[in-house]
């Protein structure tokens, strides 16, 4: 899925975190609600302004940076 459609970095919303575009509802916070039990349908019932896709580009965009960053081996 391409994120870019729907998220958003900009310093003046939310300081830079990555938003919703047209929201200040933060990638981090759907993957907190998601990690406290949360699925797609309650997540829609309790933001109806939000839309299935923006919520799987949240996801999408946080897999991305996951995967995208550097591991930096102890020793």
């Amino acid at each position: 899925m391409n994120h870019n459609k729907y998220i958003e970095r900009n310093p003046k919303i939310m300081l830079g975190k990555p938003v919703i575009k047209g929201t200040r509802i933060t990638v981090e916070l759907i993957m907190r609600k998601m990690a406290d039990g949360y699925n797609i349908e309650e997540l829609l019932k309790d933001y109806p302004h939000l839309s299935t896709e923006q919520i799987k580009a949240s996801l999408a965009y946080a897999a991305d940076v996951i995967a995208n960053e550097e591991v930096h081996e102890t020793i």
